[in-house]
This record gives structure tokens, C-alpha cells and sequence, in this order.
């Protein structure tokens, strides 16, 4: 996609490549809970574990819904990921490509 105006159209072209954005909004599946509200189950269920007061059969079921949740919450930020794009300028034009995160190593 090639977008060619004055960096201060960017914003708009911003705007509009959201609206016309060829990537659709990724579907939960019913009753999956947002990456936000996973996120916030799993910081209560480590409280939870935190605290060292469970009894074993529910300290198990505690870290076993923790375990599924990062499950989830990771397969969540890959889509994510997927889904960026960088706008880089080619001489007059802005261009998108798909960002690509370095390397942990490289960190």
C-alpha cells in the first residue's frame, strides 16, 4: 500500500487506513474472556498462590486455570503482533510493511 501526502496528513491517512484496514478485528470465540480481562484473572489467581493459603486440590485447580489463561493471553499477543504495521517513508511516499520485532537476543 502506498500512501503519498505531507507527514502532517498522517494522521488522517492514520484514520482511514483503520477504517478501510484489510485486517479484520479478530473474533473471540463465545465466552473467551478480552486479553485485558484474562490478563487480570491471571494476576488475581497468582495472588491467590501467592498467598499460600490454598488448600492443594485448589492451589492445583488455581495454577492449572493460570496456565491456561497465559496460554491464551500469548496466543492473544501473537495476533497482535501479526496485525502491526510500521509506516516507513520511500522518498515521497509512505509505504506499510509488517513490523518486524527484533530479537530477544538483540535486546
Amino acid at each position: 500500500m502506498t500512501l503519498q501526502g505531507p507527514p502532517g496528513s498522517l494522521p488522517a491517512m492514520a484514520r482511514r487506513r483503520a477504517a478501510e484496514s484489510e485486517t479484520p478485528e479478530p473474533q473471540r470465540a463465545e465466552g473467551e474472556p478480552s486479553f485485558e480481562a484474562g490478563l487480570e484473572r491471571l494476576e488475581a489467581i497468582v495472588d491467590r498462590l501467592e498467598q499460600g493459603e490454598l488448600p492443594l486440590e485448589e492451589a492445583l485447580a488455581a495454577f492449572e486455570e493460570g496456565v491456561a489463561l497465559t496460554r491464551r493471553c500469548a496466543g492473544q499477543l501473537e495476533v497482535a503482533e501479526r496485525r502491526i504495521e510500521e509506516l516507513v517513508k520511500d522518498g515521497d511516499n509512505w509505504l506499510t510493511r509488517p513490523f518486524e520485532a527484533a530479537d530477544e537476543d538483540e535486546a
